[in-house]
């Protein structure tokens, strides 16, 4: 009897046991503490990939403590803790518990990782974001200032970008079915992706993180995302007719349009300017060495095209209105010009980091190419007028 009672006994405690084994195991917890953050409120935020969504907070004590729990995602997923408007950024798949300890004055830079590799990793490329974005708006100032010309301005964000992403790319191509190689991939400075899905290199590496994340999470979103910004990329850049789902995933072609005025202060839109037409958009900045060889290759094509129902729809960057409306004046196709100049917004959802940047638009209204070498741009243009 008693032996029977015994056996219960433990029989229960190992049930118990794994009771709470399976539900700690089903959870992962964040905690740490925020020095001088008495009385204010950190927030817990999930980073899918479509938005944020607030999970917990929780109004700091004395000591600062906080902890927080979550399930475990079934696919990698970022996380972040929010104090006012600065984050820390971490990801979570299998780990238990990750340790995040840091202080109001230094929230998003000073903080240290613990319990969580790919966190650390994390933090070294927000790190590097961020130190980039600071680099990039102090380039920005001094171009609009007009203390440093088009040709320089466009030399040192070349050299900048390429800074980060030889960084990066150490992260990525070490493992890219990581979640440090998909953060990698999507850092933006000033709204724009450091690594440009239609940049002949570029696509490569979001070819390595999608085709890795493919095959170990298939029906993640994230990484269905993924793939089809990569697999659209590639038709774009290959010139090839995207098949309707494709082009709904880049945004229709609304995302695409633009209204500006021309140098003689007239409004042209390129939904109406290449209505039934073969539009090349060509973001340019005169002031630039290279502008006028440039303009000379697309005279030659516009000329030999035009008639064929070829448009180009030129959108300046310069900071100079006068200069550009000098250098416009005697060019036969749309010259329009964005005020907003190295601010520009559409010149962000091309992703537009450097100049001369050229799209072709196909007759019903869908970017079709991506031009990245100029050397071919006739055979791209007679090939989309057939």
């Amino acid at each position: 009897m008693r032996q029977n009672i015994v056996f219960q006994l433990t029989f229960l405690i190992l049930m118990v046991k794994a009771f709470f084994s399976c539900s700690n195991n089903s959870h992962f917890t964040v905690r740490g503490s925020i020095k001088n953050g008495n009385t204010k409120t950190l927030y817990f935020e999930n980073v899918s990939a479509s938005k944020v969504i607030p999970l917990d907070s929780v109004k700091l004590g004395k000591d600062g403590s906080y902890i927080f729990k979550y399930a475990k995602p079934v696919a990698p997923d970022f996380f972040r803790l929010r104090l006012n408007n600065t984050f820390i950024n971490f990801s979570a798949d299998s780990t238990e518990t990750i340790v995040i300890n840091s202080d109001t004055i230094n929230f998003a830079k000073g903080y240290t990782v613990e319990g969580s590799t790919e966190s650390e990793f994390i933090k070294s490329l927000t790190l590097l974001q961020l130190k980039t974005n600071e680099t990039y708006g102090q380039l920005k100032k001094q171009y609009s200032s007009g203390s440093m010309t088009a040709d320089e301005y466009k030399e040192q964000v070349v050299a900048l970008v390429e800074g980060y992403k030889n960084e990066a790319k150490n992260y990525i191509y070490s493992n890219p079915a990581t979640p440090s190689a998909y953060f990698a991939l999507f850092q933006q400075v000033d709204g724009l992706l450091l690594f440009d899905p239609y940049d002949n290199d570029d696509t490569k590496v979001y070819g390595a993180v999608a085709n890795s994340w493919n095959q170990r999470y298939p029906e993640a979103p994230r990484t269905k995302h993924l793939v089809r910004l990569y697999t659209t990329a590639l038709a774009i850049m290959r010139g090839e007719r995207l098949r309707s789902s494709d082009i709904n995933t880049v945004d229709n072609k609304d995302y695409f349009d633009i209204s500006l005025l021309s140098f003689d202060n007239r409004t042209f839109r390129l939904s109406e300017a290449g209505k039934n037409k073969v539009v090349l958009v060509d973001f340019i900045a005169y002031e630039m060495k290279e502008s006028p060889a440039h303009n000379r290759q697309l005279l030659n094509v516009y000329e030999k095209y035009y008639n064929r129902g070829f448009q180009i729809y030129q959108i300046s960057l310069d900071t100079d209105e006068h200069f550009w409306k000098n250098a416009a004046y005697n060019l036969p196709w749309i010259c329009v010009r964005d005020p907003q100049s190295v601010n520009s917004d559409i010149a962000r959802k091309y992703n537009v980091r450097e100049l001369p940047a050229s799209f072709i638009f196909n007759r019903e209204g869908e970017i079709v190419k991506r031009i990245e070498d100029y050397s071919g741009l006739e055979a791209d243009i007679f090939l989309h007028l057939k």
